[in-house]
This record gives C-alpha cells, structure tokens and sequence, in this order.
C-alpha cells in the first residue's frame, strides 16, 4: 500500500480520530487531582517530584505532551502511580509552552529540571514522555551534550511513548505558527536525525491504534538509530490510541514499565 500523507493538519489531528476524545481531559484532570491529594509532590522547579515509601530505587521521569503548546505536569500526576508502586521516585518536568518558547529553549528547561531531580534522588534514571514529551525523552539521550555527562551516565533506558522524532512534517501543519519551527530549527531539535548516546537501550512505544504518523515517527527513531548503534525496539502496542496508550504508567506491572524501570546489572 502506497503511504501518501496530503491533510498534515489531519495526519497529526488525534481527537478527531478518538471516540469520545472531549472525556479524556476532565478525566485526566480530576484523576490527577485525586492523585496528589493522596500522594503530595514536592516542589521541582515549576514541575513535581513525587517520593516512594522509603529509599526510592532510582528517578523515572515524565515528560508531558500537549504539542509542545498545551498542558501541564499537573494534567498527569496520576501517571507516577505505576512507578511509585515499584518504588520508584518520579519526576514531572514543567517547561514554558509556545509561543512564549521555541522547543530549542524546552530542550532545555527539561535538561535543567532532570538534573536538579537527579541531584535529589540517587540512582539510576529511567526517561519517558508522552507525544512531545516523547519527542523530549528521546532528545535528552542525544549525544550532543544535551544532558551533563554526570546525569546521562545513570540513564538506564529511554522509552518514548508516541514520540515526534522528525519535526520537519510539523512545519506542513497549522500549528507552526505556534511553534515557529524553521528548517534549522527543526534539523537541530529531531532526535531522529541526531545521533544517540550509546549504552542507552531506547524502546519507543507506540498504540497500535495511532494516527498512522504516530507509528511512522516511532518506528523511525527506532530504525534509524539502530543503524547508529543504539540498542532499540519499537513495541506498537494493539487496541490503543494516542490518549489511552499512557494508561500504562498506571500499572505497576505492564509491560511498558518492565521495560522502562530497570537497573544497572
């Protein structure tokens, strides 16, 4: 089957395709609400750090999505429950959304926060995101010095969930004129046309139910750097979308956690 993408705006619209979409965020919101109220943050930066009873076993961090334009890490605290329950520390970045910022200047606010977590909790580093925080997960493992040696040497594994790793189809969309991408920009700021530390197994993690562009954009990351030396898999995982594939981080026993939380050997 020829692959032919002429409606951008379409091609990475998710609600439009999502039945039901208009429930996600109210759900997401008064779940996230509960959540905290049971389990208080503590302060990180303008984002939260969410503590486990007891030594944690080491720092997962989340990094929201939202099109590099909506939303905030209080949208999904809920989504520390999996993690916590393993006894793991996780960390939500917060970073200043567009148009007030270009995704060079997230980039970042992002390495700035997962250091500042990473000097409060000890351990090993699990990195995730969902949609543009995938695409800032897989950012922070670029060998470019995004992150301080000191902190990208206790990354264990990066697992970006329906991650954009080429943002050059973006500038086709609507939304660019939020975003402000350029081509330079755009080639700078694309994990999959950078080159990958190495050592650091990356699964990107996609609903099998996903915008076609979605599942393209994650098995690109992973193709591409594997042919650049990464460990890589790209798991699509069946009967969901872009909106419910996050529900993973909930279950203190998926599979996307198993392959997220792991150790040094």
């Amino acid at each position: 089957m020829i692959y032919h993408v002429t409606d951008w705006d379409d091609a990475y619209a998710n609600g439009a395709h999502i039945p039901q979409a208009e429930g996600f965020v109210p759900r997401w919101q008064d779940a996230a609400r509960r959540f905290r109220e049971a389990c208080p943050p503590q302060p990180l930066g303008r984002g939260h750090l969410f503590r486990p009873a007891g030594t944690a076993e080491g720092l997962m961090v989340f990094i929201h999505g939202g099109y590099w334009m909506r939303f905030d890490p209080a949208m999904w605290s809920h989504l520390a429950a999996g993690a916590l329950d393993r006894g793991w520390a996780v960390a939500m970045p917060a970073y200043t959304l567009a148009p007030q910022s270009r995704i060079a200047q997230m980039v970042r606010e992002v390495v700035a926060a997962i250091t500042e977590a990473a000097g409060m909790v000890p351990g090993p580093i699990a990195l995730t995101g969902h949609s543009a925080g995938g695409h800032l997960a897989a950012r922070m493992v670029c060998d470019d010095g995004t992150l301080p040696d000191a902190v990208a040497d206790r990354v264990m594994a990066c697992v970006p969930i329906s991650p954009l790793t080429d943002l050059r189809p973006l500038m086709r969309t609507e939304m660019n004129k939020t975003l402000r991408l350029d081509a330079a920009e755009a080639a700078a700021e694309s994990p999959a046309l950078l080159v990958p530390r190495q050592g650091i197994p990356v699964t990107t993690w996609v609903g099998g139910m996903e915008r076609p562009e979605f599942i393209r954009q994650a098995r690109l990351l992973a193709d591409i750097w594997a042919g650049l030396g990464a460990a890589t898999d790209c798991v699509i995982d069946p009967g969901l979308h872009h909106f419910d594939v996050i529900e993973r981080l909930e279950q203190p026993d998926s599979p996307l956690l198993d392959r997220l939380l792991v150790s040094r050997p």
